[in-house]
């Protein structure tokens, strides 16, 4: 499935992206009308039916208490006041932010939000299908006609960062120029991610030592100042975009972090930590958590950037692709808060990564489960609807957080020893095809 296409075969998959994208905006529109209250809530019964009907999204329910709908200009006035966001503040870094105000420029009820905000969204996801279908072929379907992508596309604001992540790969991968000056565009890229959703913060240090070796096929001296200048420029622009919220409203620019960083593991995180403890004790548990699940996390980092280096060491070219895949996956697994959506994250890592088709399906499998029984689980409990555990919803939703943790430790593994995307006739491409070291003397280098 992997392989160039033609210009016609990539309208037919930003085509089919678009169809994807749609059905997930009317997805998500079921939620909305046909009436609407004073504030602009969609009525009647908007808190059963976006749990009964699994067409929940938080771009909808945040239009109430945030003040969006007052179309107050996000963190300038805003703050955190007893873990409640007021003035503005809202729980996304600063360009997610801007996505949210002007969602919402237009738009006098929820239901003209999620409009307003899909159709400045959806041409990230396009773009993202664009550019896995210029990397890897046709293997950018599983983007493209995922089942993720019809549930999450609009269901928060994650496909600027997702777009950020992949084009940063894209220009590493397909950029000309320098391996020097394609690791300082991506990197650039990756900054500005970062202050979208923070999550591709992730790949800068992965990127900093694929430049520093030299790349898919190594380098006999290593280049310092390119590694240096990718860590710099990736702070670099995450700083600029950052710094002028920071200084007109510094409460409410920090509201965010503050925001993530004490949000409580409960029912609503989705994490394998509310699930196999179930605390009594909920602000001891809560104190341990915050120390103990950034500590695994990066622990996590650590040992596939380790098991990167091994590779490099082995193979001669790090995997740039493979240990950022791995990465996410530790953060998935590990952190104490694991959104439905955070899917579309993992997604094109499914696609530039090759991984055996078995991991893909079992991980969207597990991903259905939980991404519809957990709607209809909130919805059920909210309603008396039963115990915690009662009824298919709740089975649905044991099967998403189990099943996911398990498939992330596996993937965790099989990302740092699979193969990455290599551009037909390259190196690593030959060397799979003859059974050859890519750095063999034999292959054209």
């Amino acid at each position: 499935m992997s392989g160039r296409l033609g210009n016609a075969a990539l309208a037919v998959l930003v085509l089919l992206c678009g169809c994807a994208l749609a059905l997930g905006f009317l997805n998500k529109d079921r939620c909305t009308g046909p009436f609407f209250d004073e504030s602009g809530r969609s009525t009647p019964n908007y808190s059963e039916r976006n749990f009964t009907d699994a067409c929940y999204s938080d771009i909808q329910f945040l239009w109430i208490g945030r003040d969006i709908d007052r179309h107050t200009f996000p963190y300038v006035h805003g703050d955190l006041v007893d873990g409640r966001l007021v003035g503005g503040a809202v729980e996304y870094p600063v360009l997610t932010g801007m996505l949210i105000w002007a969602g919402a420029a237009f738009a006098d009820t929820d239901a003209g939000f999620l409009l307003g905000s899909a159709l400045l969204l959806a041409p990230f996801g396009l773009l993202t299908g664009w550019l896995l279908g210029r990397i890897a072929g046709w293997r950018a379907l599983l983007w493209a006609i995922g089942p993720p992508l019809v549930l999450y596309a609009f269901h928060n604001w994650e496909l600027p960062a997702v777009a950020c992540g992949v084009g940063a790969f894209a220009v590493v991968l397909l950029g000309r120029g320098s391996l020097r000056s394609r690791g300082l565009w991506a990197a650039a890229l990756l900054g500005l991610g970062f202050a979208v959703k923070v999550f591709p913060a992730f790949f800068v240090l992965p990127l900093a030592l694929y430049v520093l070796t030299g790349g898919r096929t190594g380098a006999r001296r290593w280049d310092f100042r390119g590694a240096a200048g990718v860590l710099g420029v990736a702070a670099g622009t995450a700083v600029a975009v950052n710094l002028p919220f920071a200084l007109a409203g510094f409460d409410g620019w920090l509201a965010s972090f503050r925001f993530q960083a004490e949000r409580r593991v409960d029912a609503t995180t989705n994490s394998v930590w509310y699930w196999a403890f179930r605390p009594e004790d909920g602000a001891s548990f809560q104190s341990v958590v915050d120390v103990v699940s950034p500590l695994l996390v990066l622990v996590s980092f650590a040992v596939a950037l380790a098991v990167g280096w091994q590779r490099y060491r082995r193979e001669g070219g790090y995997p740039l692709l493979a240990v950022s895949a791995a990465m996410l996956c530790g953060f998935l697994l590990l952190h104490k808060v694991h959104s439905p959506q955070y899917t579309l994250w993992l997604l094109p890592m499914f696609v530039l990564v090759r991984v055996r088709w078995g991991w893909v399906l079992g991980y969207l499998v597990a991903d259905l489960a939980m991404g519809i029984g957990i709607f209809r689980w909130y919805g059920e409990l909210g309603g008396d609807g039963g115990h915690i555990y009662d009824g298919f919803a709740a089975q649905a939703v044991m099967i998403g957080v189990w099943g996911r943790a398990a498939l992330l430790a596996g993937l965790f593994v099989a990302f740092l020893s699979s193969r990455e995307w290599e551009e037909p006739g390259g190196p690593a491409d030959l060397a799979h095809r003859h059974g050859a070291h890519p750095l063999s003397p034999t292959l054209p280098r």
